[in-house]
């Protein structure tokens, strides 16, 4: 992303818009400046890949918030970093998640990385990045004090 591009903090449909664009350039240049398209989680021990569906599933979710929209912007540190809190089951008849035996909710921070286990072939595939609405809310109330 350059620096002197200024992202809308609103919720407005163009500015969803603005931030889901920024979103996918900048997927289009980390993946250019990693062609392997993953990266090691030290807590997992494991790599983590980026693949389509990240980019697409993250774009919808984090474009609808300033917040989650910047935390895409740490997705290397971000995808390093993040330690384990919770598996779910994945929904099988969800499209996107369908081809995933389960989720794992990571975190880092407080940026919520949602990983999928893939079934085909056991990846570890980014789902989604977002901050949760709760930590949002948090750091409204704590910056009013």
């Amino acid at each position: 992303m350059s620096m002197t591009q200024t992202i809308p903090k609103g919720r407005t449909k163009e500015e969803i818009k603005i931030r889901e664009q920024l979103i996918k350039d900048f997927y289009d240049r980390w993946n250019s400046e990693h062609p392997d398209k993953k990266i090691y989680n030290v807590a997992l021990g494991k790599y983590i890949c980026v693949k389509f569906l990240s980019i697409n599933e993250t774009y919808e979710k984090a474009a609808r918030s300033y917040e989650s929209t910047l935390a895409v912007f740490r997705l290397t540190e971000i995808l390093q970093n993040a330690t384990l809190v919770g598996e779910l089951p994945a929904k099988r008849k969800t499209r996107n998640q369908k081809q995933f035996e389960k989720l794992l909710v990571m975190q880092y921070e407080n940026i919520k990385l949602t990983v999928g286990l893939q079934r085909s072939n056991e990846d570890l595939v980014q789902y989604c990045i977002t901050i949760p609405q709760t930590s949002i809310q948090n750091k409204a109330i704590n910056s009013e004090e």
